[in-house]
Parts: C-alpha cells; structure tokens; sequence
C-alpha cells in the first residue's frame, strides 16, 4: 500500500491550541488513575455506528470479545446516522443514563460530537493505553488524528476523494474541469448528483474538495474564504433536481440511469460494484487540480459512561490499531486502502479481501494516492459552520430526508 503524503500547513494553529483543553459540561471525564486495567468483571458493551464502519471493524471487535471473555461479555449493534446520533446521546446524557458506550464515527458525527461537548477526552487523559501511537499511524490517519481534539481515536482512514462516477455508456467524455462539469450538468439536467453532505462521505468530501478545484481563498474557511465554492455549489445547483439523503441513493440512481454522473470516493466506487449495487462497468473520473481530501472513521466514547465501559473501550480500541486487525480493514474496498497505521498491507488482509480488491479495485489509484497532494477534513467547528451553510444556501427546499 502506498503511503499517503500531505500537503503542507495541514492544521491551523487554532486546533492545535484547542486539543490541549478539555471540553466543558455534561458529566466529568474519569481521570486516568480511577480507571482500572480491566473492568470489575465482564461489561455488555452497546455500540452505535453512524459511518458503515462496522463493515470495516466488526470482525475486530468480535474478534476480541472472543479472545477477551473477562473483558467483554457481549456486544451489541445498532446503526443510525449521523445527524440522528447527537440527539441520542444528548438525550442519555441529560437522564443520567449513557446507554451507548461507544460510537462509529466519521467526521461529520465527529464534528457533532465535539461542537455539542458529548464526548469524553481520550487523548491526552489515557494516552498511557495507547504507547507509540502517533508514530504507528499514518502520516494521513496521524493529520486526521489532530481534528478529533482529543475526543476520539482515528481507527481507518483513508484519501476519499473528490472523484466522479459515471456511467460510460451514457457519458462518452467525463468532466474533466470544474467549469465541464457545470456545463455538462446545465446540458443534462438531473443527472448529476451528490448527497447531503452531512450525511455522506462522498457529498461532504466534494463540498470540501471544491475550494481547492476553484482556487478558493482559504479552503479551511467556509465562511469567509470560499466565495467561489459557494457561488459554483448554487449554480451547479439550478441543474440538480435534489439532493439525497445518503449516498446509498446515488449510487442506486447511477445504477438504474436515473443519474449518469455521481460524487464519489475510492470506497464508494470499489465497494458497490463489489456488492454489485453499481455495474462493474462504472468507471471514474477526476477533476483537473484535485487535491485529495482524507477521511477517517473514528472511536468516540460517549460522555458519562462507567469505568468499567470505559476499561473495556479503551482495551478494545487498542486491540482494533493492531496491525493484524487493521488489515481487516481493507474489507471490499468500502474505504480503501483503509488501514490507519504504519506496514498493514493487501498481503495481510483477509483473502476475501484480496479477490475483491483485485478484481474491482483500480490501478490509477495507487498513482493518485501517491503523487497527488491530500489535504485533511475540515475540522470540527469549520465543518458544522460549512454543512449549516450549505443546507441553508443550497440544499434548502431540494433534500430528501
């Protein structure tokens, strides 16, 4: 697997300083030294998943339920979205009784999490449990590690996109420019399409990617630096009929023709034709000046949880950074690569992984992740500011929920 390479200035100073604070309000954060090595005896851990992780983690964790029965006793499963996942948890927090004890995040429910003060701080308060972390990651997955502030651990990672899916018999020429694309999207209305960008790795990672396309001011402001961004997003937008909930529709709309051209990312491009949602036929494109903008997928444990749950969360967020369990990650494509740290490569994956990968994964982009510049997500206040701006100037009267 090729080493991700960042552009340079990856993070502003304001982040930096704001990871060194600890978060305010809801219930205190154990210290360090009232948490135990393991839990007085077995928890029954509840886990929300809010990004599709589980397709890349799940093996991990049942792995280590089984080979840990003093620590774990049982693990239960429930997924929802993004947008649904703070309200939950705020909802617990506020009875005094945090029923979900670890959360699957991206950055989205990241954000969230972070912008609403729902989740405890793991790093620094118990770095101890995690020796050598920063120097085991990815220089990508060690970038995105700096937005969680503290309040999650980056568990995959990977360089998204912005890239374009479409379907060749119906797009003989695929944009090439962002000035194409408008043009094509003018002269085949409704055909193009992303998602909620709230909501969806794919729509997010294009609205985030276009101010680098665009020459935008200050691609980490999106308030006051992507004049150009916003003004393409709403002329973009006289030609899309409306916008996804997730990016599961998209993909099915590219399917069946309602949509010739998609947003997508590696992930979203390997591992629906894997699944054969998407013809194996759908090929990608990338816009002229792209910068990859990387996504991770995060362990944020809710505040308010017991020492107990606390020990077995911070035992089995370990055991997922292994390499031998970062290799499952490589799952069938969904976030390809998808490792997070150092030396996990194809060849130690599951072998249902590799006949995946062989078959529908594609040589460009090897050359892509390795000579094109990567950028990380916006962090965490940038990207709440970004998602509100856009659901009120662009997608307002045009989502589907």
């Amino acid at each position: 697997m090729s080493r991700f390479r960042l552009s340079a200035a990856l993070l502003p100073a304001a982040l930096v300083a704001a990871a060194c604070g600890a978060p305010t309000g809801g219930p205190a954060a154990p210290t360090y030294a009232s948490v135990p090595a393991k839990p007085s005896a077995p928890v029954e851990l509840n886990v929300l998943d809010v990004a599709g992780n589980l397709q890349l983690t799940q093996g991990m964790i049942e792995e280590f339920a089984t080979a840990n029965p003093d620590v774990v006793s049982k693990v239960n499963y429930t997924k929802s979205t993004a947008p649904d996942m703070p309200g939950k948890l705020k909802a617990e927090q506020n009875a005094g009784r945090s029923q979900t004890h670890l959360v699957l995040t991206g950055t989205d429910g990241l954000a969230a999490v972070i912008d609403q003060k729902l989740a405890l701080r793991v790093l620094p308060d118990h770095e101890d449990r995690f020796p050598g972390l920063s120097d085991a990651y990815l220089p990508s997955a060690a970038a995105m590690q700096e937005l969680a502030q503290g309040q999650g651990i980056t568990i995959t990672c990977y360089p998204a996109g912005p890239l374009l899916e479409y379907d060749p018999g119906k797009v003989a020429a695929p944009p090439r420019t962002t000035d194409e694309l408008l043009a094509w999207a003018k002269a085949n209305p409704g055909k193009f399409q992303y998602a909620v960008p709230a909501n969806s790795g794919p729509g997010r990672t294009f609205l985030m990617g276009l101010p680098y396309l665009l020459g935008d001011a200050d691609p980490k402001d999106p308030e006051n630096g992507w004049e150009k961004t916003w003004a393409y997003l709403a002329e973009l937008g006289e030609h899309v009929d409306h916008y996804p909930s997730g990016t599961t529709e998209t993909m099915k709309n590219l399917a069946d023709g309602t949509s010739h051209i998609v947003a997508t990312t590696t992930g979203w491009d390997i591992n629906p034709r894997v699944l054969g949602t998407v013809p194996e036929e759908m090929r990608i494109a990338t816009l002229e000046g792209f910068h990859w903008v990387t996504d991770a997928h995060y362990a944020v444990v809710p505040k308010g949880v017991s020492r107990d749950v606390l020990s077995a969360n911070l035992a089995l967020i370990k055991w997922m950074l292994q390499p031998a369990q970062q290799a499952k990650a490589y799952d069938k494509g969904y976030f390809y690569p998808g490792p997070a740290v150092e030396d996990v490569t194809l060849d130690m994956a599951p072998q249902e992984s590799r006949d995946a990968i062989e078959r529908y994964g594609r040589p460009e982009y090897d050359d892509l992740i390795e000579n094109t510049p990567q950028e990380t997500s916006l962090p965490a206040t940038a990207q709440v500011k970004a998602f509100q701006k856009w659901e009120r100037e662009i997608g307002s009267g045009k989502t589907r929920r």
